[in-house]
């Protein structure tokens, strides 16, 4: 058999299969150039937030629903900058960042809500100690990109993380986390 008759034999047998059993889906990663993660902590004296934009997020899309399956997302503990080297230090020293590198976030659970938001039910490791937790995100599509963002809150009490203190006044127990994840279609 020549070479011009394999070719199109196997162009023959890749547009049957593409007919036959479409890939509906597919893995989407995270554009870290567009994505950030943020918390917000509150001491009484003051408040402040520190940016991650080392977002390591994927989700299981499906191109026949149009919808995110499965999400995982990774945060490193030292990735966050509150514009305060004395604080982004402390805080990896108090969040045992040797030890606990990583924060996570994977999905057992994801149904679409209303108006385009998005429910996720999964596992928060933070500390080393597994959560449950439910994301609600709203999710927009436009430019050929999928944005999800939303916020959650986060008691470091949940987390066996003791709570730093300035001046003898120890920080809030809740922090909240705001995300802005965004995906190429």
């Amino acid at each position: 058999m020549n070479n011009t008759i394999k070719y199109s034999c196997w162009l023959a047998i890749g547009l049957l299969c593409a007919f036959v059993s479409p890939m509906a889906k597919r893995k989407l990663v995270a554009d870290k150039a567009l994505s950030t993660v943020t918390y917000s902590a509150k001491h009484p004296l003051h408040k402040w937030d520190g940016v991650s934009h080392d977002v390591n997020c994927a989700v299981i899309y499906n191109d026949e629903t149009k919808q995110p399956e499965t999400v995982a997302v990774s945060l490193k503990v030292a990735s966050f900058d509150s514009d305060n080297n004395n604080r982004d230090s402390h805080a990896i020293e108090v969040l045992d960042g040797l030890k606990f590198p990583n924060v996570t976030f994977v999905s057992s659970d994801i149904k679409p809500g209303e108006n385009g938001a998005i429910v996720a039910k999964g596992t928060l490791t933070f500390h080393g100690v597994a959560k449950p937790a439910t994301l609600l995100a709203t999710r927009k599509d436009a430019g050929g990109k999928m944005t999800l963002t939303g916020e959650f809150p986060v008691n470091m009490s949940d987390h066996n993380i003791e709570r730093p203190s300035l001046m003898g006044l120890k920080t809030e127990d809740a922090m909240l986390l705001k995300f802005n994840v965004v995906f190429p279609l």
